[in-house]
Parts: C-alpha cells; sequence; structure tokens
C-alpha cells in the first residue's frame, strides 16, 4: 500500500477514446491476441515463471490482512445473523421458509451496498478517468508501480470477502441450482484481484468490482421484499410492487453492466488496448482468459434471468420467484431417494431453519 492518492488516474491532456461496439470489440480482440500469440515463440511454463517472480509484487504482511479480514467477515456475519437479523425475521412473523433465508440476503445487501458505494466514489468522485476512458487504466503502467491507498482499501474489502464468500457459499447459504458455478465464480473473482494487486492491474479492477456489485444490490433487495410481502399471514402490497420494480431493474442493470459495459469498457481495454499502450505486459493471456471465463458466467446467470421473463410472460409463474431455487418437494429427489420426507408436523420448522438442500440431499447449515 502507499500514500499515493489519485495520480495514477489523472492523464490531463489525453483525448478519451470513444467506447468500441461488438464487432469492432471481436474484430479487434481477435486480431492483436492471434498476432501476441504468434509473436510468443517462448511462450510457456519457464516464461510465466521467470515473470511471476520478475512482477508479482505481494508482501506477508498484505496477505496476513487478508485472511484476518476473511476470518472477521465470516464472524460478522455469524454475528449478526444470531443477534440481529433472525431475531428481526422472528419479530416480523416471515413464512419459516423465508425466515431461514432472510439473513442471507440481509448480509449481502448490507456489504454490496457499502463495497458498490465506495466504488462508485473512487470513478466519480475523483480524479480517475477509468470509466469514461478505460484505456486509461493503463497509461503510465510500471511492473512494481505504488497502489494508491483508497483502491488498496477497496482490494482488501473485496478480496477478503470473496475469500469469506467460498466458505459461505458451501456452509453458510441455501445451495441453488447455480451454486457450484457461484463457487467457481468467488475463485475466479478471487483469482481476479489477487493477481491483478499484485501485477498492479489495480486500476482495471475497480471497473471491474463497480460493473458487478449493483446487480448483487438489487438482487438481495427483490429478494428481501418477496420474502417480506407475506409477513405476518397477510399479503403486503408495496412489497410485492418493490419486489417486480427490483426484478425489473435487475433484468435491465444485469445486460447493462455486465453484458453491454462489462465486454465493451474492460474487455477491449485488457485485449486490445492493453498491448497497444504496454508492449509484453505480464500475463496478458491469462488475465484475459480469466475475464472472458467471468464474462461467461454473466451469459450464464442471464439465461436465468430470460427463463424468469419467459415465464412470468407465459404464465408459469404469476409472482417473482428464484429460479435458481431447489424446490423442496421436487418428485425426481423424492423418487430418487436423496430427499427424506417429513411428516407436516415433524419439526417443520426446525427442518427449514437449520438445514438447506444442497445437492439434493439435506445439509446442516454451519451458521
Amino acid at each position: 500500500m502507499d500514500e499515493d492518492n489519485g495520480d495514477d488516474g489523472m492523464n490531463v491532456g489525453v483525448a478519451e477514446e470513444p467506447m468500441p461496439g461488438y464487432v469492432e470489440l471481436l474484430t479487434k480482440a481477435y486480431t492483436v491476441m492471434a498476432s501476441a500469440l504468434k509473436d510468443c515463440s517462448d511462450c510457456g511454463l519457464s516464461l510465466s515463471r521467470r515473470t511471476l517472480l520478475d512482477n508479482a509484487y505481494i508482501t506477508w504482511t498484505e496477505m496476513g490482512l487478508f485472511f484476518i479480514c476473511a476470518v472477521m467477515w465470516t464472524q460478522m456475519r455469524r454475528g449478526l445473523t444470531e443477534c440481529l437479523f433472525k431475531p428481526f425475521a422472528h419479530s416480523c412473523c416471515l413464512q419459516p421458509k423465508d425466515t431461514a433465508k432472510m439473513p442471507e440476503s440481509t448480509w449481502k445487501l448490507v456489504f454490496y451496498t457499502m463495497s458498490w458505494s465506495y466504488s462508485t466514489y473512487l470513478l466519480f468522485f475523483t480524479n480517475y478517468t477509468f470509466f469514461y476512458n478505460p484505456p486509461s487504466v493503463f497509461y503510465d503502467w510500471k511492473s512494481g508501480m505504488s497502489v494508491p491507498t483508497d483502491i488498496a482499501i477497496a482490494y482488501l474489502i473485496q478480496g477478503s470477502f470473496y475469500g469469506h464468500s467460498i466458505y459461505a457459499t458451501v456452509y453458510m447459504d441455501a445451495w441453488r441450482k447455480d451454486s457450484p458455478v457461484m463457487v467457481v465464480h468467488h475463485v475466479i473473482t478471487l483469482a481476479l484481484i489477487t493477481f491483478s494487486y499484485a501485477f498492479r492491474y489495480h486500476n482495471i479492477g475497480v471497473l471491474v468490482l463497480f460493473l458487478h456489485d449493483i446487480n448483487d444490490i438489487q438482487l438481495e433487495f427483490t429478494k428481501l421484499n418477496v420474502y417480506f410481502k407475506t409477513r405476518g399471514g397477510s399479503y403486503h402490497l408495496i412489497n410485492d410492487i418493490l419486489s417486480n420494480m427490483g426484478s425489473v431493474s435487475f433484468s435491465i442493470t444485469w445486460f447493462w453492466f455486465r453484458l453491454y459495459w462489462f465486454p465493451l469498457k474492460v474487455l477491449y481495454a485488457t485485449c486490445v488496448s492493453s498491448l497497444q499502450l504496454v508492449p509484453n505486459i505480464p500475463f496478458y493471456f491469462f488475465f484475459n482468459a480469466l475475464l472472458l471465463a467471468l464474462l461467461l458466467m454473466n451469459i450464464y446467470w442471464f439465461l436465468f434471468i430470460v427463463l424468469f421473463v419467459v415465464k412470468v410472460l407465459t404464465g408459469q409463474m404469476t409472482e417473482v420467484n428464484d429460479v435458481r431455487e431447489y424446490e423442496v418437494e421436487d418428485p425426481s429427489l423424492l423418487k430418487a431417494g436423496k430427499l427424506k420426507k417429513q411428516s407436516p408436523d415433524a419439526g417443520h420448522q426446525n427442518n427449514v431453519e437449520g438445514k438447506h438442500i444442497q445437492n439434493g440431499i439435506t445439509k446442516e447449515k454451519h451458521l
């Protein structure tokens, strides 16, 4: 970390480059990457090892802070769940299944609102020009350059949270159809955060985090309103309206931020501008492969959104619901013998609140 604060993002007198279209992205990215691959005559493990040793800068202190903060997030979530979120859910008389899921959504809503607000501050209320001029993330790039303190703080917060999230997805969250993909997403995101910090690609990292966190806010906000619209055994119109508004805004911003701005701002900068501004930039193919994998997962999750819209338009679904959730009464799971049937009065609430379904198997929550 360094006390420098914003100079790396200041590029006075440099004209902003216009954002490309999809066709320009595909053609230029293909041309540049094919040329780079052709010119890389000694690519291999030996070169990767030398590049890693020569260009990676991360201290034991920074790694220690990462692990401490990851454990802190886990303990903070446990504490807030037991002392605040669960009692609040019970006081609102939510349905048992909603009482079990409400703490997870509340926790994520709080964190992502905080993290996205900080990323917004960095991009729009400081001297950084990364959003309006994405190629500027590579202006004046140098191996081992100092990381401004404000960006280093963002990296510590986000990196440690995704470290916590890998554990939380497996042991704390409700298991969903896309949970294996979610684990892979968290691993790739953590790898991007760690290596982009070590190789001083921190400027592009701030832009990636900004473009992704907003959808998590909208998703958890929508889910909470779904849980609260039937609280106390009665229907609440305001929560129904808010959940519908949230689902619409979530669908729109998912495409706009993750499938429009992300490839045209981030991938164009990393695939095309990076080599133009920094010839022989370290780990060019590795970082772009991770970013492309992130884009593919964004497309995968967008298919769930399209499925949701189709179900609503065709009348298969009359209200907002998470199509990624397992149906506890799924007959295929019952037929396979993976899900045990319980009698109606055999401690239903304890079953719902204390366990969740993982790969069709009832599993204890580690909360």
